[in-house]
């Protein structure tokens, strides 16, 4: 790595962890996070940090040139349920973003990009169990529509402009560090915070609602990994499916009632219900598992664990 890494919505689920992680490998002062508002103590204090809007070109640009940067995480996104709520606001958001990016790699200003995907760029018509790499993509959100795009685009620009470009789909995205951001996942988060509080959770989605999840520590695993592969590695330039794990809302409950055999759950499907069944159920990794030798670390009942001791941690802390 020749110059700074910059990570464009570092204070976001994803980004906050990922932007400690890569501070960790590379050192604090290479890796410059930015996002539109501060972030946590811990990520503001460990590195450098610019306020930056991730549509703000020529402020983005700026910064590439003061910390003389080569690579650029690009994280910043609205997400599914939000999106729902404001989407050319997302759109916008999800796509100039982007363009900037892209279009800085192709003057050579930046010399390799990471953008992720996600399974909402999957529809109602594609085959739900072991959804293949290569499928029918008929996304029905605006944050579905908007990633699919710009699966498109990234493909483009490396076929065309021969630009660095790599991308994860990634699926739910669990973690206790960061609140959730609005994603139709975020069910698998809030579940262990009313374990732990109040021994009961309403969940939003049905009951038999299958998802594939991935623990944070795995996400943040496959980032650094497919980034630090070798570039005749990388095959697919649009977005490679990521797979861990794949549950329903009762499967997560059962685990939890091992830890917490007093919790119960209830279901009161809402808007999100819709947006969950128009994705996989579970997804077939097998190209990237082949490609750069991609490989999850956390099963069920590890990730159930991690999580009651990071939640129960922080309520001990917040008392």
């Amino acid at each position: 790595m020749a110059g700074k890494i910059l990570i464009i919505g570092a204070c976001g689920q994803i980004g906050t962890e990922l932007t400690l992680k890569l501070r960790d490998l590379y050192g604090n002062d290479r890796v410059v996070a930015s996002d539109i508002r501060e972030g946590n103590e811990e990520l503001m204090n460990s590195g450098p940090f610019e306020i930056a809007d991730a549509t703000d070109a020529p402020l983005i640009e700026t910064i590439i040139d003061k910390y003389e940067i080569s690579e650029v995480y690009l994280m910043a996104a609205m997400l599914s349920a939000t999106a729902e709520k404001a989407p050319m606001k997302a759109w916008n958001l999800n796509m100039d973003s982007l363009f900037h990016i892209l279009n800085f790699a192709k003057d050579k200003k930046i010399e390799k990009v990471f953008w992720p995907s996600s399974i909402a760029v999957f529809g109602p018509t594609t085959p739900k169990n072991d959804t293949p790499q290569t499928t029918i993509m008929e996304p029905s959100t605006v944050y579905g529509i908007s990633k699919q795009t710009g699966e498109r685009w990234c493909e483009y620009f490396h076929d065309k402009y021969g630009v660095d470009v790599r991308s994860l789909r990634y699926p739910g995205i669990i973690s206790y560090k960061t609140l959730p951001g609005g994603g139709t996942t975020d069910y698998a988060i809030e579940i262990f915070h009313e374990a732990l509080k109040n021994k009961a959770y309403t969940s939003f989605l049905a009951e038999d609602t299958g998802l594939p999840m991935m623990y944070m520590d795995d996400a943040i695993k496959a980032t650094v990994d497919i980034m630090e592969a070798p570039s005749e590695k990388i095959k697919v330039r649009s977005s490679y499916n990521l797979s861990a794990l794949s549950f329903t809302p009762k499967v997560l409950a059962e685990a939890i009632q091992k830890e917490i055999p007093d919790f119960k759950i209830s279901y009161d499907p809402d808007f999100r219900q819709k947006i969950a069944d128009s994705w996989p159920s579970s997804i077939d990794d097998s190209e990237a598992r082949k490609d750069w030798q991609w490989k999850h670390d956390f099963d069920m009942q590890s990730l159930v664990k991690e999580m009651l001791a990071g939640v129960s941690e922080q309520l001990k802390t917040a008392k």
